[in-house]
């Protein structure tokens, strides 16, 4: 057990929550640059196929003075880009032609639809369809034709889950590649009208130079999501949505092997069984969509990865549903992993993440004027025969701020009343002498039935992300009987506090891009309990500091750190940190050294490594994790991370290991085959997901899935704990 924290290290809170630094931004001499693009009207429909021969392309009007981000802002990209755009009724087509003066060098080895394509060379378009410098669609693509998607919602709001009906071909050539784009009418949201312009941006990577090149928005401080600096697609004439009605029925056959315990006892007989459900999109005005969902099954989705957690609170798992992910940003309010008021894991799963019947459930989203508006409800069934709903809202401010509200419900079974929550939150991005600067402030409260009053949470921060500069601070104060219905919540009882003043210079040696250094002040993460003071180190529960002495990124796009971290805990209670082995109620401190370097996912073999090691609880553990992943050009991905923990404590020893490899096979940008294998010591079990999915045409599904779990127990390692395989069709539908 380490002794109290020294008295200069409390006043390191104090000084935090004070202090934001202003950052510096280099203003570069202006250049002349075009801010708008006109669309080419055509008669027919284009032929997607990458090669641009259709007579309209060779007139088309076209953008071509692309500006570096990285490494040299604002200088000209060193590689050509040109683009150019046309329409018809239906559709907006995007062409862009990559010229490369080493072909050998490009970077190709995504194939998969919605892949990381970081690790390639890529383009990225930006439709801002309702030109409001607000929103967009975001569209992407590799050398391979790989389709990639997202819709952006304001600041840091990226959502990659959405998925658009479109399409892209992508060629190569002895002199570079070109990407054919065909975005359907029907897949953006606009007003339409006779003079319809769409906010436009276009972003090249090569990565092999690690070079970031854009049409508009080129600055340090500003970049592909920074509206304010976008372009323009002018002379798309008369638009008009066509009729907005997509019709999603599937069906689905399962069979469920039988379960058993680790001993190899039956638990449960396997059983075969088939059901049927349909998803419709309704667009209710060219701006606003309802979405519909009638006997829910989730059963093609990619399993959780394992966690071994060695602390004593909840761990935060994503959502990986696709009913759920699909414009998930409009019901956003908090802090995701720590405190969210509407968290959809809480929908159609139980505690431990296996399904609940979902009934039914719909949801209203999109926008009216100047507001933002998004209303879900659904309805379980089985054991949890509940519904739940969610209305979020938002009201724009300024150019790109918002003050917005949220009011959650969940009306339980068997007469356990209606739990509720709700909440505003105001959002406020603004530019200081051409820096970033965002305050923003939320505050809530939950209502339960049989508990008096109402436990509110709040929290306020500022970010000050920048180039030199990167500061952020955050306060929250959390009362005991917080417990939004739908939300997550990690801690409850405590005030808080979170921030950062990284600074992060340039110093062109050493083959070094960028370093980032959190030196003398560090990163801190310090609770309280409600009734004391974050700057009283008697009231902490936990804190967590760390300085990075040295670290930042490579000219090559590798990543290192050197670290040195001060951590605090004051458990009241004994509680197990792994099987045997339990943690007494004390004060505990201890200082912890660590390595990391991680090779950029550009290269055909990479490799990333992290140690750390020290004091804890009382003894000392190493933290080891190792990954690599081999990308064999486009159609095979391998890869594998091993974590590995040896901790020696008063009360006894452990090694805690957690193992996940992965494989994918791509036959082509719609054809995939993932397998991915896991195993923890903790649980003593490894589980294989193996899922086939192939696209015939955009929008229509077929999935064949195998999930199973075995013991590791060596007398009962050959009966399945469980295991299903399922076999989905999904048809897309537009009467």
């Amino acid at each position: 057990m380490g002794q109290e924290i020294p008295s200069n290290e409390a006043l390191l809170i104090k000084t935090g929550l004070t202090l934001l630094t202003a950052s510096c931004l280099i203003t570069l001499p202006a250049f002349a640059q075009r801010t708008t693009i006109r669309a080419t009207a055509i008669p027919t429909a284009v032929t997607l196929d990458g090669r641009l021969d259709e007579p309209f392309w060779a007139t088309a009007d076209s953008i071509d003075d692309f500006r570096q981000r990285e490494p040299r802002e604002g200088s000209p990209a060193t590689e050509r880009t040109v683009v150019k755009v046309a329409r018809d009724a239906d559709a907006l087509y995007v062409a862009v032609r990559c010229d490369d003066s080493n072909m050998r060098g490009l970077r190709a080895s995504q194939l998969r639809r919605d892949a990381d394509l970081s690790s390639d060379d890529n383009v990225r378009l930006l439709i801002d369809s309702f030109n409001d410098r607000r929103s967009a669609f975001v569209f992407a693509t590799n050398p391979n034709g790989a389709q990639w998607d997202a819709q952006f919602s304001g600041v840091d709001d990226i959502n990659q889950n959405w998925n658009g009906i479109w399409d892209v071909a992508a060629r190569r050539d002895s002199a570079g590649w070109t990407a054919e784009f065909r975005i359907p009418l029907l897949a953006l949201r606009f007003r339409g009208g006779t003079k319809s312009e769409f906010g436009f941006n276009v972003r090249r990577f090569i990565r092999r130079k690690n070079e970031e090149d854009l049409w508009r928005s080129s600055g340090r401080a500003q970049g592909i999501y920074h509206l304010d600096n976008e372009g323009t697609i002018t002379d798309l004439g008369d638009l008009r949505r066509p009729r907005d009605l997509e019709l999603y029925p599937y069906a689905l056959g399962r069979a469920v092997a039988s379960e058993h315990d680790s001993a190899g006892g039956r638990t449960q007989n396997g059983y075969v069984s088939g059901k049927g459900g349909l998803d419709a999109k309704l667009g209710i005005t060219p701006t606003l969509t309802a979405d519909v969902t009638v006997n829910t099954d989730f059963a093609q989705v990619e399993a959780d990865q394992q966690v071994i957690n060695l602390t004593r609170f909840p761990f935060f798992f994503p959502e990986k549903r696709e009913f759920f992910l699909e414009s998930s940003s409009q019901f956003d309010f908090g802090t995701p992993g720590r405190v969210q008021l509407f968290y959809s894991r809480r929908v159609g799963l139980d505690t431990s993440g296996a399904p609940v019947p979902l009934v039914a459930g719909g949801r209203v989203y999109g926008r009216l004027g100047s507001w933002k508006l998004g209303i879900f409800d659904a309805q379980t069934g089985g054991a949890d025969d509940a519904n739940n709903a969610v209305v979020r809202v938002q009201h724009d401010l300024f150019d790109r701020s918002y003050v917005g509200a949220i009011g959650t419900m969940r009306a339980g079974p068997n007469g356990q009343g209606v739990r509720r929550a709700g909440g505003l939150d105001i959002d406020l991005p603004i530019l200081v002498h051409k820096a970033n600067l965002e305050p923003k402030f939320w505050i809530a409260g939950s209502q339960t039935p049989g508990s008096p009053g109402t436990p509110l949470a709040w929290r306020l921060s500022t970010d000050n992300p920048n180039d030199l500069f990167d500061n952020f601070v955050s306060l929250y104060h959390i009362d005991s009987g917080f417990a939004p219905p739908l939300g997550f919540v990690r801690r409850t009882g405590i005030w808080e506090t979170t921030g950062h003043v990284d600074f992060m210079p340039r110093p062109g040696v050493l083959g070094i891009r960028q370093l980032d250094l959190t030196f003398p002040i560090p990163s801190w993460d310090v609770i309280a309990n409600e009734n004391g003071s974050l700057v009283r180190s008697a009231d902490w529960q936990n804190a967590w500091f760390e300085w990075r002495v040295l670290g930042g990124d490579l000219h090559n796009g590798d990543h290192f750190e050197v670290n040195f971290q001060r951590l605090m805990d004051a458990p009241t209670d004994t509680f197990e940190i792994f099987p045997g082995i339990a943690i007494p109620p004390a004060r505990y401190w201890w200082s912890r050294y660590e390595l990391q370097y991680f090779m950029n996912a550009g290269r055909p073999l990479s490799l990333g490594a992290f140690a750390n090691w020290g004091q804890f609880y009382g003894g000392h553990s190493t933290d080891l994790e190792l990954s690599a992943a081999w990308r064999g050009g486009g159609h095979v991905i391998v890869g594998t991370d091993l974590t590995r923990t040896t901790a020696h404590l008063p009360s006894g020893s452990f090694t805690a290991v957690l193992l996940a490899n992965r494989l994918e096979y791509d036959f082509d940008p719609r054809t995939s085959l993932l397998a991915f294998v896991q195993y923890d010591n903790e649980s003593k079990r490894v589980d294989f997901n193996v899922r086939f999915h192939w696209i015939p045409v955009i929008g229509d599904d077929l999935f064949v899935v195998w999930n199973s779990g075995y013991t590791t127990e060596p007398l009962s390692w050959s009966r399945p704990l469980n295991g299903a395989f399922v076999m989905k069709v999904v048809h897309r539908l537009t009467p």
